[in-house]
């Protein structure tokens, strides 16, 4: 089973939509999510008898998605959107691991489920922790996640945000902070 499909194609006015499928074992089924990026999605089920059935709707889904012109974006058309806590602590301590935790389930969903990417990984280092998030848009990415960092609330008044271009992750610039800091490191 391929997991999951997730596509995008820029409307007659030049907005950003998207699809994704999916198979959820757990309930047997089918799952479509689409909608426009940035926004909450509309989501369909459909019950299943079993993975082949349902590997048939991905292929059937794939191929319809292909025909209205949505593809893939590819990793080095997208951008790195780092969320950035200060930490009391070079390495973090329990609480932030728990932060940790708390931010990365917050920001998988909130950003799945409007189409702004995914959370690919997090780290600490030097006081800080980074979420690295990889996302098809900057300024959308960047407002979601302090939508869902403040309506969680995960001190946001801690968060700072970052971008970069894939394909270059160290041209970070800062797109959020509480202070008005000059920069962004990680």
């Amino acid at each position: 089973m391929s997991g999951i499909i997730r596509v995008y194609k820029r409307d007659d006015e030049g907005v950003l939509q998207f699809r994704e499928a999916w198979f959820d074992e757990e309930y047997s089924q089918f799952v479509m999510n689409h909608g426009t990026v940035g926004h909450q999605s509309k989501t369909d089920e459909t019950d299943v008898a079993d993975a082949e059935a349902a590997e048939r709707l991905m292929d059937a889904f794939a191929a319809q998605c292909a025909e209205d012109g949505y593809a893939e974006i590819p990793d080095e058309e997208q951008y790195w959107v780092v969320a950035q806590y200060a930490l009391k602590t070079r390495e973090g301590t329990s609480r932030d691991r728990y932060l940790e935790e708390k931010a990365k389930d917050a920001l998988i969903s909130h950003l799945a489920w409007r189409g702004l990417g995914t959370v690919e990984r997090s780290e600490f280092s030097d006081s800080k922790l980074n979420i690295f998030c990889l996302c098809p848009d900057v300024n959308k990415a960047v407002n979601a996640i302090k939508v869902c960092i403040r309506g969680e609330d995960l001190d946001f008044t801690k968060l700072s945000i970052g971008a970069a271009p894939f394909t270059d992750p160290t041209a970070l610039k800062l797109k959020h902070s509480p202070k008005q800091a000059a920069g962004f490191t990680l």
